[in-house]
């Protein structure tokens, strides 16, 4: 790779010697590449830059926001049209949704492999900032983050199977099932501790075929956040999230 323009999102970044910084950029042509530039790149905005070196760590130059000419045919229009898209462009995300976006970079930092290009899910993330540049409620704030979960689950091969238990059997409207990552749903016994109904990873048949029925949707959303919770966690082997731990201490500055 010499000299090879590339458009991408900044993900993270940390400090690499008095003036630059080590990046980790999500590029549309190559996926996830770790550079050394110039400090001060942006986060949430499209940029443009050049990438030089046959090795791992990348030297990154020319690094400017790019124009919406660039990215202009990479918008979905099922998110907004061309105009309102051209609006937001230089847009900030701010507020709650700052917090959610945070999250989104995290997760695609700790998760993706390097230099493995994924062309939709970079398309699905795009769009998922365009959206978090609107004005959004709580559900529908949620609904955003876990839709681009789902696109995140899919690309790297976690099919999650509602339809049927991990014993091969029909899900029962009237069981309680144990969400195992690894695993799948498994029926819980009637012996078994009713304290552990309690805990997160339970699901309630009723709901389960809910989820199946309408999908995604403000009236699944709590289910299904619950679940993506659990195969996220394990996704990242427990370690927690420092942008989940930030949008709870500002929840709690809150109240």
């Amino acid at each position: 790779m010499r000299n090879e323009a590339l458009i991408g999102y900044l993900l993270h970044q940390r400090p690499y010697q008095e003036k630059r910084a080590l990046y980790y950029l999500f590029s549309q042509q190559y996926g996830v590449i770790h550079g050394v530039g110039k400090k001060g790149a942006p986060l949430f905005m499209p940029l443009q830059l050049f990438a030089t070196g046959k090795r791992d760590l990348k030297t990154f130059s020319q690094i400017n926001i790019a124009p919406f000419s660039s990215v202009a045919q990479l918008v979905s229009q099922e998110t907004d049209d061309v105009t309102n898209a051209e609006l937001r462009h230089q847009e900030s995300i701010t507020g709650q949704n700052q917090y959610a976006a945070l999250y989104l970079n995290e997760i695609l930092w700790r998760l993706l492999p390097t230099e493995d290009p994924m062309p939709i899910l970079w398309q699905h993330y795009q769009n998922s900032l365009y959206e978090l540049k609107k004005s959004l409620t709580a559900d529908k704030l949620r609904l955003c983050l876990r839709q681009f979960e789902s696109y995140l689950f899919d690309e790297l091969g976690f099919s999650l199977t509602l339809y049927q238990d991990s014993l091969e059997n029909p899900i029962e409207p009237e069981q309680f099932y144990r969400f195992l990552p690894d695993i799948g749903l498994v029926p819980i016994l009637n012996t078994e501790n009713s304290d552990s109904m309690l805990t997160q990873a339970v699901f309630n048949g009723k709901d389960i075929l809910m989820m199946v029925e309408q999908g995604l949707c403000d009236s699944t959303l709590t289910t299904w956040s619950r679940l993506h919770r659990q195969l996220i966690d394990h996704m990242l082997d427990y370690q927690p999230l420092q942008s989940r731990l930030l949008w709870q201490q500002q929840q709690r500055y809150q109240l």
